[in-house]
């Protein structure tokens, strides 16, 4: 995380009083959340939340890619935008929307695709990657690239009426030695096209991204301030129907690597 270290003004600190007076957090704490820097791929239906959220915990310097243009199908769950925002690149869209509710912020607009040829630079400049995107060759791509340039992964993914929700770390290790894992080690391949269909085919329920998004937000609040425990070697389940959650943990590979990547 960046060290800079710039006071906090008297809006800022009322801004942010409700985080001030939690022991776990206080005024260092929120230094940090100031001096963080986090890139959120996809302004979604999970971006929308992580956004939103991350905004208004004073996250100092936001990033978001996305090449979509804002539809009035998005907004059934995508709340960072607005039926006013129809037509607009959803990056535009979704910084509005954020400096409205924190102007003491600064938002990067990366109105792109990201490819093998671009995900290198472009997380380079973050201290953690937030992964909202909506398809398999995005989600591999990200964690690939995440584990080789070493930053923190907070990843979800949703169905219909469930989701689930990690924290990748692999280039780091636990209290025993023991590395963390790859996404890979959890999903070791994409599966074929066609087999799981997308959000557009089965239908999502608008409310489920809010909870995934929002868990992924808090998430990202936990590493940056280095407070509780982040779902590192754990995957979190959510079934909206049942209303349950469950966590399974998933360990390193004797054999993971990172080879997709290193070969790109």
């Amino acid at each position: 995380m960046s060290t800079q270290s710039e006071p906090f003004s008297g809006l800022e600190i009322e801004r942010y009083a409700r985080h001030i007076i939690l022991p776990e957090i206080g005024g260092a704490g929120q230094q940090k959340l100031k001096n963080a820097r986090v890139l959120v791929i996809g302004a979604g239906g999970l971006g929308s939340p992580v956004l939103l959220y991350l905004a208004a915990a004073g996250v100092g310097h936001l990033g978001i890619v996305d090449d979509d243009m804002v539809t009035l199908s998005n907004l059934q769950r995508q709340v960072v935008h607005h039926t006013d925002s129809i037509g607009e690149n959803k990056t535009d869209s979704a910084a509005a929307t954020m400096h409205r509710i924190n102007p003491h912020i600064e938002i990067s607009c990366h109105t792109l695709r990201l490819t093998p040829e671009n995900v290198a630079a472009l997380f380079s400049t973050y201290d953690i990657i937030v992964d909202g995107s909506d398809n398999f060759a995005t989600r591999y791509l990200v964690a690939d690239h995440a584990a080789l340039l070493e930053k923190a992964l907070v990843t979800a993914a949703m169905g219909r009426f469930d989701g689930s929700l990690t924290v990748l770390k692999p280039y780091e290790s636990d209290s025993e030695g023991n590395a963390y894992p790859h996404y890979r080690d959890l999903f070791p391949e994409m599966p074929p096209e066609g087999l799981i269909p997308s959000c557009a085919e089965a239908g999502v329920i608008g409310a489920l991204p809010a909870i995934l998004g929002s868990l992924q937000a808090m998430e990202v609040i936990k590493l940056i301030t280095g407070i509780g425990e982040p779902l590192l070697g754990r995957l979190l389940l959510y079934d909206a129907l049942s209303a349950r959650f469950e966590t399974i943990r998933y360990k390193r590979r004797q054999k993971a690597t990172n080879q997709r990547a290193t070969e790109q």
